[in-house]
């Protein structure tokens, strides 16, 4: 995913999708701490997401209290049109 360009990711329905994770602290367990993940990802499956939340289980500390996501595709399909043609002012 990463070797194609923003307006490729968009353009094959990829969406910016944010997500809040609020985690126990390792030291202090009784407080929570919040971190904030963005990427282009699919929806509705969000393989990029869970990939992620994967990591975050096996490799960091912290353990997840809850994780809360918003998704928006920023180029819907009837918004994008190949449109061949020249317009000369002048």
């Amino acid at each position: 995913m990463r070797d194609n360009s923003e307006l490729e990711l968009m353009l094959k329905g990829y969406g910016l999708t944010t997500a809040q994770f609020l985690y126990h602290m390792p030291d202090h367990p009784h407080l929570l701490q919040t971190f904030i993940w963005q990427d282009y990802d699919l929806a509705p499956d969000f393989p990029g997401l869970f990939t992620f939340i994967d990591f975050w289980r096996a490799k960091l500390d912290g353990p997840l209290h809850s994780v809360s996501y918003t998704h928006k595709r920023l180029i819907a399909p009837n918004e994008w049109r190949n449109v061949h043609g020249e317009f000369l002012l002048n």
